[in-house]
């Protein structure tokens, strides 16, 4: 009979380690999952909204449908933005539709 609460008291101390250990495991997946997934989506949604703080006025920029062009003026969430060479085309855009911005010279390489 001692024999039959010794198992008894094994097997309910057993299910608490092996509850604990499945939580353990759950819990590096979701970190791991968050570290690989979440961490760098986070990041890049950083480096997007610097790239849009420091835009300027004369910079060159890429915008998501695949066009280049010169930014002409910037507002708070709008950016005009001149296309071609004939520098006729001149088309409001919201700030989210750039993807990648090229820094304009800061000397004029015109008069030298």
């Amino acid at each position: 009979m001692n024999f039959l609460l010794l198992t008894d008291a094994a097997a309910a101390g057993a299910g608490t380690g092996s509850l604990v250990s499945l939580v353990l495991v759950y819990g590096v997946l979701i970190f791991a999952m968050w570290f690989f997934f979440m961490r760098p989506q986070s990041k890049e949604k950083k480096r997007v909204s610097e790239m849009l703080a420091n835009l300027e006025c004369g910079d060159c920029v890429l915008t998501t449908s695949g066009f280049y062009g010169i930014v002409i003026d910037i507002s708070d969430d709008t950016v005009i933005v001149e296309f071609g060479n004939n520098r006729n085309c001149r088309i409001p855009m919201d700030k989210s539709a750039i993807s990648r911005v090229e820094k304009a010279e800061s000397g004029d390489s015109k008069n030298a």
